[in-house]
């Protein structure tokens, strides 16, 4: 398969306040590897990844770069290999960082990190979940270890989640809250705190504030599980203060380069980085993993125990509503999530 099709990019990085900082163009559709979907792309969603994705390119690129990392649409064609889809479903993921992203007319996708999307929802709040809930899934199930299936034993567990209110903190927070922990996160204002309660959260802490003091005020001296979604150098004093021994953390941000890990030592705690990315990356065996996991989330979407997580969306799908988008987010104060559709 060859054909044309329109797509948004970049070349170098502009604020993107600028016109030509994320811009349309025409470019070939490859031809679809053995385990590949053709995807006609219906919605988009914008993340931090793509802000980060931006800034790093230093130099002008020979030919424009296309990045996106969430997606909703209509599968037009498959690889030799596929198994999972047909022509004419309806999906949803996340896609690979080393191959180009959604912001395109049509996106190649290997069909292993790819799931059913909700039948519930349309593009636009199908397009919200997938990075997110992946990430959320994965911090929470894979690398802090925790059963989603063990409700009962979950109860008397704690989990602080920093930043509950941002795109996978939303996801987190729920899917931590249906496995039977209980949920305390961190917020900044009023509006923030709502959301967190409305999905999935039991306490809410001041961030602006002595967050161990509020936690000890809660009645926790020290919390099982930890997730940081926000900043790790910054919070990793908190931490490890209030992790309890044989605790598990789990982070998605931060360096690492100057974090003191002597403290957890004592107390047998458990480290673990999340990138959601990695198994598509380094194609690893169990990237059909994230399959299972998009169809999994799917089906709570579906059932209600779930919320998906839009919070504001543009259309149509064009290089002027992306980069409104990117601003949102760029700003740093977004709740939930931001999506570009058809």
């Amino acid at each position: 398969m060859s054909q044309k099709m329109n797509a948004i990019g970049y070349t170098k990085y502009l604020p993107i306040s600028d016109a030509k900082s994320l811009f349309s163009f025409e470019t070939e559709l490859k031809t679809p590897q053995p385990h590949d979907l053709v995807v006609k792309v219906e919605a988009v969603s914008v993340n931090p990844v793509d802000i980060f994705t931006r800034r790093s390119q230093k130099t002008t690129l020979p030919e424009p770069k296309v990045i996106g990392y969430d997606a909703c649409g209509t599968v037009e064609a498959v690889g030799t290999e596929t198994s999972l889809f047909q022509k004419g479903d309806r999906v949803f993921y996340a896609g690979s960082y080393i191959r180009p992203g959604s912001d395109s007319e049509y996106q190649l996708v290997d069909e292993r990190i790819v799931g059913h999307a909700p039948k519930s929802l349309t593009p636009k709040e199908s397009a919200a979940m997938p990075l997110t809930s992946l990430t959320a899934w994965e911090c929470l199930f894979e690398q802090l270890e925790i059963d989603f299936n063990a409700y009962q034993n979950n109860q008397s567990k704690s989990i602080l989640i920093i930043n509950g209110s941002g795109g996978v903190g939303s996801v987190a927070t729920q899917l931590a809250n249906l496995a039977g922990l209980q949920v305390i996160a961190t917020a900044g204002n009023e509006k923030s705190k709502k959301w967190e309660l409305e999905h999935g959260a039991k306490h809410v802490v001041d961030y602006h504030h002595d967050l161990i003091k509020q936690i000890h005020q809660l009645g926790f001296e020290t919390v099982d599980y930890i997730l940081d979604l926000k900043n790790l150098d910054a919070y990793w004093s908190i931490i490890t203060k209030l992790i309890a021994p044989f605790g598990h953390i789990a982070s998605i941000t931060g360096s690492g380069k100057d974090m003191n890990f002597a403290p957890l030592k004592q107390k047998a705690v458990i480290f673990a980085w999340e990138w959601m990315f990695a198994k598509s990356y380094f194609e690893t065996p169990n990237m059909i993993t994230q399959h299972e996991i998009l169809d999994k989330i799917s089906n709570l979407l579906d059932e209600g125990k779930l919320k998906n997580t839009l919070t504001k969306s543009f259309t149509p799908i064009n290089a002027e509503n992306l980069r409104k988008a990117t601003a949102l987010v760029e700003d740093g104060h977004m709740i939930g999530k931001v999506t570009v559709s058809k």
